[in-house]
């Protein structure tokens, strides 16, 4: 593992950099957690203003993690123009020597922890999605089939009910 000179203009600027980049992805995920326990709330009332009102929230959050994508790119970029490890944030972190490394190592070690736990609160969310979805799909069959057990699709066993909702000419 190729190790950065200790006292280096380039050691100094790349833990700032480092560090900065990943204070404010901490902050970003944090701010996504919030977020998405929101907008769960949110679906399990279904509170459609609720959920069009967050959307500012998320667009903005949106464009603040994108922001530290570039800048992890650029970074990364540098390093390998500088022969430094370019792999991954965490393999540029460990070109610094030990004792400038380990409050890297901590927010590095916490953003991913953060990443797992955000990942299941997002199939958490999509899990209450396609509930809602299959609820909506059953409240059309039931509409559809004028609540007979017959099927909506086909030739056979044709429904014969009317509904006003489904037609017009009730």
């Amino acid at each position: 593992m190729e190790t950065i000179a200790p006292g280096s203009l380039t050691q100094s600027s790349l833990e700032a950099e480092v560090a900065a980049l990943l204070t404010d992805l901490l902050s970003g995920q944090n701010e996504l957690m919030e977020i998405l326990s929101r907008k769960r709330a949110l679906l399990a009332a279904a509170d459609h203003r609720g959920l069009s009102a967050i959307a500012a929230d998320e667009q903005r959050l949106l464009d603040m993690l994108q922001e530290c994508l570039r800048r992890r790119e650029q970074l990364l970029a540098r390093a390998a123009a500088e022969g430094l490890p370019a792999g991954s944030v965490q393999a540029l972190a460990q070109a610094l020597p030990a004792a400038r490394r380990e409050p890297l190592t901590r927010q590095i070690t916490a953003a991913q922890s953060r990443a797992r736990l955000l990942r299941h609160h997002s199939l958490i969310n999509w899990i209450v999605v396609q509930r809602t979805l299959i609820h909506l799909s059953q409240l059309l069959e039931i509409i559809a089939t004028g609540g007979r057990f017959q099927p909506t699709y086909g030739e056979a066993g044709r429904s014969c009910a009317h509904g006003a909702l489904v037609d017009h000419t009730a």
